[in-house]
C-alpha cells in the first residue's frame, strides 16, 4: 500500500504543478468557471465542475455536463503525458487546459510451463466469450445522465490486497492481457457493497472468465464491475445506495481462490479503484 500512497502524493503534486485546484491548496480562485480535482495519473479518475450549459471536451471527445456544471473524465491504463481540455462557457468563452498525466510503472510477472488450457481457452467456449464481452462493452458505452458517482466511492470490500491495477503475466511466453481491477481476498461469503450510488446495469450468474458478475452504472459513462461472486444478490435496472450489498465473495469464474475483483471504467478507459478510496490500512476493519 506504500506504492499506492506514494502515487497518491504524486498525483497531488501533479495537480499543484499545472494549477488545479486541489482541496486546501487554494490553487484556484473560487470565481474561476474550471475546477478539477482528482489524481493526474495512468488510470485516474477527474472529476470537474464549470458554469452549467457549458461544453466540455477532452481530446476532442465530448464529455457529459449535469445541469449544475459538473463532470467527470478519467485517464486509461496508458495514457499519454498530455491531454487537452477545452470548455466552451455559455457566452462563447472558450477555455483551453493542457493537463499533464503522470506515468505508472506496472508489475509483469513471468511464468512458463503452464498446461495451454490455462493460457488459451478452448475453443468451443469462445463464442461465448465474445458474447459476454460484448455485453459489458456495450454497458460500458452507456451514458447516463445522472451524476451517481457524486455519492464518493468506498471499499466494496475489506481485506488483504492480492493484485494490483496495471499489473500484468506473460504466460508460456505469452503476454496476456493486463490486470484491470484490484483484487481483494477475503473469505467466501464475505458481503460485497455498492462502493457509490448506481444501477445495476448486468446481475449475471455465470460468466466464463468472471462467474457472479455485477456492473453499476455510476453516470456519466463512469462503471464498476465486481466479478467471481458467489451469490449475486441484485437484479438489473435496481437502483442501489451506496453500502448496499450486491452479492458475495466467491470462487467463481477463472480463478484460484475466493477474492473480489473490482473495475472501474469511464467508458473505454480502464481506471485504478485504489485511486477513488483511502489505503485500505487506513480503513477500519
Amino acid at each position: 500500500m506504500a506504492a499506492i500512497r506514494k502515487r497518491r502524493t504524486a498525483a497531488v503534486l501533479a495537480l499543484v504543478m499545472i494549477g488545479i485546484m486541489v482541496p486546501g491548496d487554494g490553487g484556484r480562485t473560487q470565481d474561476d468557471p474550471v475546477k478539477l480535482t482528482g489524481a493526474f495519473v495512468q488510470g485516474g479518475l477527474i472529476q470537474g465542475t464549470t458554469v452549467p450549459q457549458a461544453k466540455v471536451t477532452l481530446d476532442g471527445r465530448a464529455v457529459r455536463v449535469a445541469r449544475d456544471g459538473r463532470f467527470v473524465f478519467g485517464f486509461g491504463r496508458d495514457a499519454a503525458p498530455r491531454a487537452v481540455l477545452e470548455v466552451v462557457l455559455p457566452d462563447g468563452t472558450r477555455i483551453h487546459r493542457e493537463l499533464a498525466v503522470d506515468r505508472r510503472t506496472y508489475k509483469v510477472q513471468r511464468i512458463d510451463g503452464l498446461p495451454s488450457r490455462m493460457v488459451t481457452p478452448p475453443a468451443d467456449v469462445l463464442a461465448r466469450i465474445r458474447e459476454e464481452n460484448a455485453r459489458i462493452a456495450a454497458a460500458r458505452a452507456r451514458d447516463r445522465p445522472e451524476p451517481l458517482f457524486e455519492s464518493g466511492f468506498i471499499w466494496p470490500v475489506k481485506g488483504p490486497i492480492s493484485g494490483v491495477f496495471g499489473s500484468q503475466r506473460i504466460l508460456n511466453r505469452k503476454p496476456r492481457r493486463p490486470h484491470y481491477g484490484v483484487d481483494i481476498a477475503a473469505p467466501e461469503g464475505t458481503p460485497v457493497v455498492a462502493p457509490a450510488d448506481g444501477i445495476v446495469v448486468i446481475a449475471a450468474r455465470d460468466m466464463y472468465y468472471t462467474g457472479g458478475t455485477v456492473l453499476l452504472d455510476h453516470g456519466h459513462g463512469l462503471t464498476s464491475v465486481y466479478s467471481h461472486l458467489k451469490e449475486v444478490r441484485v437484479r438489473e435496472g435496481q437502483r442501489l445506495r451506496q453500502g448496499e450489498v450486491l452479492g458475495t465473495v466467491g470462487a467463481t469464474g477463472r480463478v484460484t481462490g475466493p477474492h473480489l475483483d473490482w473495475r472501474i471504467n469511464w467508458f473505454d478507459q480502464r481506471l485504478d479503484p485504489a485511486l477513488l478510496v483511502p489505503p485500505m490500512t487506513d480503513v477500519g476493519r
